[in-house]
């Protein structure tokens, strides 16, 4: 691996660079979360309409997180781009084929995010004391995100966007410094408060205001970017996985 200051440093700069940009965004993401919890605990009306979005989650499943996934995550974003390409004369980012995959692959997410949660309120509780947000909230952005959930989705989408093999891409030396650094970096200060956040609700509804998160986050990284792949200095459309898992 190539230890030089030039390539050391490039990931950190670039993931400087990228929070940088979401830094308003992030910030705007975070405030309606807030809203919505501050409502489900002090305004009836609120209250009400996600106590029944909750008996709908708790209803289906794990089916649910499945498929509101891939439509938050997957679905709605595809259109958007191809939407706003129509609209700007310029080519499609993704052809359908790769639509098809990446919106697979957050299908699979889905699943994957509702039984970390799950797992989280099984070890931690699911209360919402302080405390208890911050273990989840450390655990899901130091633990869970840079071992599994970013390389993972960062890897997935390198390899559906450049159309290059999975298992070649993450052997490559540098590969984690290059590309799922910038985008854990970058996410840090979007995901970080906005986890705490989705960590105060009670857990069934924990997964369907992170799917709300997550689709407005790649909405926003979406139109402060316009790679074709998915380069190291542009998280577009990763959770975040939240993130990039998420």
């Amino acid at each position: 691996m190539d230890s030089s200051p030039s390539s050391t440093a490039a990931p950190w700069r670039s993931g400087l660079r990228g929070a940088r940009a979401n830094l308003w965004p992030g910030l705007a993401l975070q405030l309606a979360a807030l809203a919505l919890v501050l409502g489900y605990y002090d305004e009836p009306g609120i209250h009400g309409v996600l106590t029944r979005l909750m008996e709908i989650r708790q209803a289906a499943g794990l089916a649910y997180g499945i498929a509101s996934t891939a439509l938050f995550a997957g679905i709605l974003p595809f259109f958007y781009l191809r939407l706003e390409s129509i609209i700007a004369g310029k080519s499609q980012r993704y052809d359908w084929n790769q639509g098809l995959k990446l919106i697979a692959f957050w299908a699979y997410k889905g699943l994957e995010i509702d039984l970390w949660y799950r797992l989280q309120a099984h070890w931690f509780g699911t209360g919402h004391s302080a405390s208890t947000i911050a273990l989840k909230a450390f655990c899901d952005q130091f633990v869970y995100c840079p071992i599994f959930a970013v390389p993972l989705t960062a890897a997935v989408y390198q390899a559906v966007c450049d159309r290059t093999g999975f298992f070649a891409n993450i052997r490559a030396p540098g590969w984690y410094r290059d590309r799922a650094l910038p985008i854990l970096i970058s996410n840090l200060g979007v995901w970080v408060p906005a986890v705490a956040i989705i960590f105060a609700l009670p857990t069934p509804l924990q997964l369907p205001l992170q799917n709300i998160v997550i689709c407005f986050y790649t909405l926003i990284l979406a139109h402060q970017t316009r790679p074709v792949s998915i380069p190291a200095s542009s998280p577009a459309i990763l959770q975040g996985a939240g993130a990039a898992r998420q």
